[in-house]
């Protein structure tokens, strides 16, 4: 038996746009953080099996941020908060030789009840006014299949593919305690109608006899975003991703690094669902994203 404990984040969003967009009143800006504590037991039941499974303790905290006119920098509709729910994962890892392994991990769905405030101004005619305010939303259950062949001792080929059911994100219900004049809804619906996508992953790796390793990979992400209600929140696309890399395993001291580049052919929305100040997001979105990452492993 083995036991473990980790500390990461599962899903996270970034993104902010210009005030001068033509959808200011769908999106302007939106942030997704959330930190799982996972600790986890694995038992290997006999020679090439073995099972895991552990508990995720789940934080996460939001910020969405709109326009309530199509002027810049005139108003602002906002909700942040925050919030705890907990979870499961379960593993299973099969080698029936040595040269090839199967895996498969799941991590269950969780609704996070998040708690905080509205925050509501239009300049010149409401000073910024306050709500306490509450939503809850759904967090996808994840499941991902994988194959590594090792032909030879000096390489590893790796194939992956990585299920997410984003289907369980609807419609967000957004209750404000005490509504402004502004907006003056006990319930705000935030429309996202996601659908469950796919990522399919598949990397190589060459190892030498001094040490040092090379390897390349290739991702394709499925969007998850239909034109029907597509928001600028997540301006999602079919997106492929390369990468390349090289590390050193010595007695004392390990280390990698990686190159990655991301990119995605122009979609053109059409048909999305307006604001009430009468924007949509259609419109033509592209994509390109360059990452570099470095970790470096001592041993004692």
């Amino acid at each position: 038996m083995s036991f473990g404990l980790g500390v990461y984040s599962p899903f996270g969003l970034g993104l902010e746009w210009p005030q001068n967009t033509g959808f200011r009143t769908l999106a302007t800006k939106a942030s997704l953080t959330t930190a799982a504590l996972n600790p986890v037991v694995a038992v290997k039941l006999f020679s090439g099996l073995s099972l895991g499974a552990g508990m995720v303790v789940n934080y996460t905290r939001v910020d969405l941020q709109q326009g309530l006119t199509p002027l810049p920098y005139n108003d602002l509709f906002r909700f942040k908060g925050d919030g705890w729910d907990v979870g499961y994962n379960l593993g299973v890892l099969w080698q029936p030789y040595d040269i090839i392994s199967f895996g498969a991990t799941f991590r269950s769905g969780m609704k996070v009840g998040l708690n905080g405030q509205t925050e509501t101004e239009l300049n010149g005619v409401q000073p910024t006014t306050y709500s306490p305010a509450s939503t809850d939303l759904p967090l996808p259950l994840k499941a991902i299949f994988g194959v590594s062949y090792r032909p030879t001792p000096k390489w590893n080929l790796e194939f992956d593919a990585d299920y997410t059911d984003w289907n369980q994100v609807q419609t967000l219900n957004i209750h404000q305690a005490s509504p402004p004049p502004v907006v003056p809804l006990s319930q705000v619906p935030v429309t996202l109608d996601w659908q469950s996508s796919w990522y399919f992953e598949f990397g190589a790796t060459r190892y030498f006899d001094s040490g040092w390793h090379v390897s390349a990979g290739y991702i394709y992400n499925e969007n998850s975003v239909p034109d029907a209600h597509y928001s600028p929140l997540v301006a999602d696309l079919d997106r492929h991703f390369l990468s390349i890399g090289t590390g050193y395993k010595g007695e004392r001291f390990d280390f990698d690094v990686a190159y990655q580049f991301g990119f995605a052919p122009s979609r053109t929305v059409t048909g999305s669902a307006s604001s009430a100040a009468g924007q949509t997001a259609d419109g033509k979105y592209g994509f390109i994203s360059q990452g570099v990452s470095a970790s470096v492993e001592v041993h004692f």
